[in-house]
């Protein structure tokens, strides 16, 4: 008996990989000679870059940049066990878990620090990038990660303009003669399952500046901003950013990516999923276990569930979901090969309890459930 763990993180809860070792455990209770194997995965966001250093045996780097609102903070990057392939997070530098409700600043947020850690991966000699786009608290386009690697944007009289979205209309002209040269010598591969396009009613201020603090007021004056914005890439690069799928990703910064930078998009479950080799283990697999905070309709839109499950598919592998939560719409996934969807809840009970009692739930539900599928299928 062989089974595939690869769970999600269960946001505000579980780690992926703590996550991966309560189905871990749950296995062993009901069939201590099974033979497990934990891939805990990511969908490109948050936990991306723990997943894949994980699955590599590479190596996390710690340094300080410039936070979403200036202030100094602690970022990292990995490094993956080939050591070739470097993996950068935007949210470690950018992220929305890096400053608290009340300090939310879309007008003056920054993706600065994102552009440091390139840089510092660049000055380590490294040309080979994952970006996993995904949690940023940012809405300037990826302004901010320019300007960290050399691109000025100058007012009328010819002086930089400041950080944040807010001062993207004040962008007169762009000068690349000073854009980091290493660039165009790299390969950046973009973790993201943002189609949206930059600006508009489905752009990166309408569909994700709310979450990030911005008022209905704020979000016109950042739609109008990075349409300006938008504009002055246009005239510099001859790209056209406004309605280009993808573009809105991160507050914009999967914009200024396509423009500035050698890259390939992909849906980001499938980026972790290659790296992590999953296909590789899937052979010989009696069943796939995955999951994550919660599981409804638009978990089908690309989330990592969804991922596994087709993949598991392509290999006739069943594979079955434990969510925190299942939501309408979830039945869609049966049409990918899911069997099973379950909440891991076992009774009525406050949320911070379930949140607090995760992992001994989680292992709980697994065992009963391996148990139950193993039973029915003997």
């Amino acid at each position: 008996m062989k089974i595939i763990i690869a769970p999600d993180s269960f946001k505000g809860s579980l780690s992926a990989i703590d996550a991966a070792n309560a189905m871990d455990r749950g296995i062993r209770k009901a069939f201590p000679q099974a033979e497990t194997v934990l891939l805990p995965v990511a969908d490109g966001g948050e936990g991306t870059l723990e997943t894949l250093v994980t699955a590599t045996k590479g190596e996390i780097r710690e340094i300080h940049v410039a936070g979403p609102l200036g202030e100094e903070v602690l970022a990292a990057y990995g490094v993956l066990g080939d050591q070739q392939i470097c993996v950068i997070e935007m949210a470690t530098a950018s992220g929305l878990t890096l400053i608290s409700e009340e300090e939310l600043s879309p007008l003056t947020a920054t993706t600065y620090g994102t552009g440091q850690l390139i840089k510092q991966a660049l000055d380590d000699g490294f040309n080979s990038f994952i970006i996993a786009l995904g949690g940023s608290a940012t809405n300037d386009g990826g302004a901010g990660m320019l300007q960290a690697l050399g691109l000025k944007l100058l007012d009328k009289k010819g002086k930089e303009v400041g950080y944040g979205g807010g001062a993207l209309n004040q962008i007169a002209s762009i000068d690349i003669s000073s854009f980091d040269a290493r660039i165009k010598d790299c390969m950046f591969l973009i973790a993201s399952d943002v189609e949206n396009p930059l600006i508009g009613p489905n752009g990166a201020s309408h569909i994700f500046g709310p979450q990030k603090g911005a008022t209905p007021e704020m979000v016109e004056q950042l739609d109008h901003n990075l349409a300006h914005f938008a504009d002055q890439v246009e005239k510099a690069t001859d790209i056209r950013l406004h309605d280009r799928p993808g573009a809105g990703a991160a507050g914009g910064i999967g914009g200024a990516f396509q423009a500035f930078f050698p890259c390939e998009v992909q849906r980001g479950i499938d980026v972790v999923l290659e790296y992590s080799r999953m296909a590789a283990f899937l052979s010989d697999a009696n069943l796939v276990i995955t999951g994550e905070g919660k599981v409804d309709g638009q978990t089908a839109s690309g989330k990592t569930p969804l991922g596994v499950a087709q993949l598991a598919q392509k290999h006739d592998v069943p594979t079955i979901i434990i969510a925190g939560a299942v939501g309408a719409g979830a039945e869609i996934l049966h049409s990918y090969g899911v069997v099973s969807i379950h909440s891991l809840i076992n009774q009525p009970m406050p949320l911070e309890e379930a949140v607090d009692q995760a992992a001994v739930l989680l292992e709980s539900s697994t065992e009963q459930i391996v148990r139950t599928y193993f039973h029915t299928t003997n």
